[in-house]
């Protein structure tokens, strides 16, 4: 990814109003169709939606944020909630009209890690965070209406990223295993001490020993540096549900990790890598399932990824799509023409029809932006 700085020039010599930019027909595009993203431009960071209509993608609302956002969660009522960047301080919800409902400041000795979810059954939110005094992970345990954190988990690793919910109600959690400290902010240290993980983490007791935040399982992949970070559900060609991890590699060597795989798949049993025929630079940035395949968002080395699930039983790779700096990654399933995944990159962005190599050679594509989307955005109901 660009610097900020890299991002401000460009957007400074960008002479396009914020609210909308031209774009080619696209038939395949739901008319209509609404995005809540996170976004840099000229003014600053900024949370709101993004509109799209037959030949034009503008800004529906927006508001400031202090800070870059990460995390977006679209929840049941018609808000949304957003969580800064890592380590970041705050949580917000706020209103598709671009308002803000409610601020929410984590604790000085907190910082949280990007990501939150919805309990199973909407009363309470679960969010990333990180000790900053010991560096451990935590899922901070919060009231939905309120925000406020009831409890603490441990996560049993360092540096929890994205966090997802499977059906049985427990909680898969990916341990980044990058050993930080509160002086140093984002910058990594003691590498070689990485201990990346998938946990599964219980949510509810069902017995008179169960205890929630339990630890149920944890798995590694035997290359230690591999970060696990963003993860999607999917399923296999005979409906098996596999749970997808986009990777970043942290090794040493420079062709080590440029040549590092981008994607992990695990099956409930076993956590194992999906290698490429070539290389992705050794960096996943979003995570999306749709048409069968894990998509890849591989920003440093200007494409989408795409393996096929179904493939005999295991996950390949199937083919690339170019986009600059492709990272946000969505499924909209009310999708019309099978246009159900959109790409986000530096100045564009795609929507793929489809997951096959004829459909990759036909793109839609959605031309220039007056605004740098950021890791992740969400489709909202119609």
């Amino acid at each position: 990814m660009t610097s900020a700085l890299d991002r401000r020039s460009w957007l400074a010599g960008t002479a396009v109003l914020l609210g909308s930019w031209a774009l080619p027909s696209l038939a395949s595009v739901r008319p209509g169709a609404r995005f809540a993203a996170a976004w840099e431009d000229a003014s600053g960071y900024r949370l709101g939606v993004l509109s799209a209509q037959p030949g034009r993608l503008g800004v529906q609302a927006s508001l400031e944020v202090p800070t870059r956002a990460h995390g977006l969660l679209a929840e049941a009522g018609g808000t949304m909630l957003s969580v800064a960047r890592r380590p970041g301080d705050w949580l917000l919800r706020w209103g598709r009209d671009g308002q803000p409902v409610a601020w929410h400041w984590i604790e000085p000795d907190r910082a949280f890690n990007g990501h939150v979810i919805a309990s199973a059954d909407g009363h309470h939110l679960y969010t990333t965070e990180s000790d900053l005094e010991t560096g451990h992970g935590l899922i901070g345990v919060r009231d939905a209406a309120s925000l406020e954190k009831l409890a603490e988990w441990p996560t049993q690793g360092m540096d929890p990223h994205e966090l997802l919910l499977d059906t049985d109600g427990s909680l898969l959690v990916a341990n980044g295993g990058i050993p930080a400290l509160p002086e140093t902010g984002r910058l990594k240290i003691h590498l070689d001490r990485m201990d990346a993980s998938v946990v599964r983490l219980r949510t509810a007791g069902t017995g008179a020993e169960a205890r929630t935040g339990e630890l149920v399982g944890q798995w590694r992949l035997p290359d230690r540096r591999l970060s696990l970070r963003h993860m999607a559900w999917g399923h296999d060609g005979q409906g098996r549900a596999l749970l997808g991890i986009a990777l970043q590699a942290e090794h040493a060597d420079a062709q080590a990790r440029i040549a590092a795989p981008v994607l992990a798949v695990f099956d409930g049993q076993e956590l194992r890598t999906v290698d490429a025929p070539h290389t992705l630079a050794g960096y996943g940035g979003d995570i999306a399932f749709a048409s069968g395949c894990f998509a890849v968002s591989c920003p440093r080395a200007n494409r989408v990824s795409l393996f096929d699930a179904r493939a005999g039983g295991s996950t390949r790779w199937a083919a690339d799509v170019a986009l600059p700096e492709a990272c946000a990654l969505l499924v909209d399933q009310d999708g019309t023409a099978g246009a159900s995944l959109w790409a986000g990159g530096r100045e564009e962005s795609v929507a793929v029809g489809g997951v096959d190599e004829r459909t990759v050679a036909t793109l839609p594509r959605i031309g220039s932006a007056p605004l740098r989307l950021d890791n992740h955005w969400v489709v909202l109901p119609a």
